[in-house]
């Protein structure tokens, strides 16, 4: 058995670990690794990454047969569904190397492929090394929940880790779970020339404001995804190629099952009782800085921590634990700030409070600006006018913001920077930007909630008038 000694201990190389390892070893500390699976984690092997290029390879398709609005005769898409999953194989691959061993051993990380399993508070075990360190950091991420359905052990299913592989194209895909993964991949797809049945016990996109999420269901039933609400899957039954799932609205028949119903954090092969951190079913339990709440050498970031589950929360909590570990500064995590998005067409994206939350915490502090795609020049040149923003404002400021519609996912981040950085709505307003862009989309938005205060005050009016008979 070796025994090595290190400054900070990474446990898993997906994306916040990595961070966590690239950051520290390059301001001078000493760093260990440990993966025992794929380095990039589920991000760039089973999630974030091969879920948008098959999205892409969807998109592609759906364009083909398109057109007819904009003069551009429509066709049926000549799909290799195959290809489409080369497509997505030859995406990942091309970011590998940035994640992988070569690139941190590079710099200088002492990396082991191994599963990490802890020995005591300041010990782990990693194949035949023992590795002590001063920090240690756990960062090994979530995997796909499959809930106890009866008959779902029986009959052949797929998961986000497994999907990508499957090469033969689906005559009819049952998604059980209508959240980001099974909406997006209902999505893509259906494009891809499937049929598509969600199964989603409560409703889709739950977590996002109705309205919101209206406007993109609206938009996939019309591509002939069925949408199944509120039907809990009671029983699986069937073999490959022949499944069936008896819910609480009825039974539906499927050539392949997706289950998408949930994530759980990996938490099993840690053996966190004996670093004598504490941990419940949705991860470790930390305190805002990170720091696991009953053993102060242990930082847990990302889906382990168990807070919100995305791929740029673990990066943000990379960037706050190093500032503590390596420079002993205060540095607290906040989520009032952080967006999110789906990448589905229409794009769904939220950053802060949803109206009915807002509502609920500011009562009639609140002011709702709202402003609809249909009335931006570029959504309408190019046919993507089903969308709408919605900003939560309180005294000038942002609170929250939603929306729904062609690049949500990039138009996003202007209003989580206004919420990181406590931006008034005038800051917004002010910003010029060029034209046509879908971006005055935010703009218009910051602009109509100034439009009663300036065309509709009464002592606006009044100064005008003043200005106008006096100003030489």
């Amino acid at each position: 058995m070796n025994k090595i000694k290190t400054d900070v201990l990474v446990i898993g190389g997906g994306s916040g670990g990595l961070s966590v390892a690239a950051g520290a070893v390059q301001m001078g500390a000493d760093v260990v690794l440990l993966e025992g699976h794929k380095m990039g984690g589920d991000c760039l092997n089973y999630g974030c990454v091969p879920s948008k290029a098959l999205l892409a390879a969807g998109k592609a398709a759906h364009a083909v047969g398109s057109g007819e609005a904009m003069g551009v005769a429509s066709a049926a898409a000549q799909v290799d569904f195959a290809a489409a999953k080369d497509h997505v194989r030859n995406v990942i691959a091309t970011i590998e190397p940035h994640d992988s061993v070569d690139r941190f051993e590079g710099l200088g990380v002492k990396v082991i492929q191994e599963f990490g399993t802890f020995l005591s508070p300041t010990e782990v075990q990693a194949g035949d090394t023992v590795i002590e360190a001063r920090r240690i950091v756990v960062s090994t991420g979530s995997g796909p929940f499959v809930p106890p359905i009866p008959g779902v052990n029986d009959v052949p299913y797929y998961t986000n880790e497994t999907i990508f592989d499957l090469r033969e194209q689906p005559d009819h895909l049952l998604i059980i779970g209508g959240g980001v993964i099974g909406m997006e991949m209902a999505q893509a797809h259906r494009r891809l020339g499937c049929k598509v049945t969600v199964i989603e016990g409560m409703k889709a996109f739950g977590r996002e404001d109705p309205e919101m999420a209206g406007i993109v269901l609206d938009k996939m039933r019309g591509e002939g995804i069925n949408i199944v609400e509120d039907a809990k899957a009671e029983k699986i039954s069937g073999s490959a190629g022949d499944i069936t799932v008896e819910t609480t609205q009825g039974t539906f028949n499927g050539t392949h099952l997706l289950m998408a119903v949930g994530r759980k954090v990996n938490i099993d092969k840690l053996n966190l009782d004996a670093a004598n951190v504490d941990h419940d079913r949705a991860g470790i339990k930390v305190d805002a800085q990170m720091k696991s709440v009953s053993n102060r050498k242990v930082y847990a970031i990302g889906d382990v921590a168990g807070g919100l589950q995305f791929t740029h929360v673990a990066g943000y909590h990379a960037g706050v634990i190093i500032r503590s570990m390596l420079f002993g500064l205060p540095a607290k995590a906040k989520t009032d700030h952080i967006p999110w998005a789906t990448y589905t067409d229409p794009e769904l994206a939220q950053v802060g409070l949803t109206e009915a939350q807002a509502r609920e915490k500011h009562g009639s502090k609140l002011d709702v600006v709202r402003f609809e795609f249909n009335g931006n020049d570029r959504a309408i040149a190019e046919g993507k006018t089903a969308g709408l923003i919605k900003v939560m404002v309180v005294k000038g400021r942002p609170v929250g913001a939603s929306i729904a519609g062609a690049g949500a996912g990039e138009m996003i981040g202007l209003w989580a920077m206004a919420l990181a950085n406590n931006l008034k709505m005038s800051a917004i307003a002010a910003t010029v930007l060029p034209y046509p862009t879908m971006g005055e989309v935010n703009k218009r938005a910051a602009g109509a909630y100034f439009t009663p205060k300036l065309f509709e005050s009464k002592t606006v009016k009044r100064v005008v008038g003043f200005v106008q008979r006096w100003l030489p």
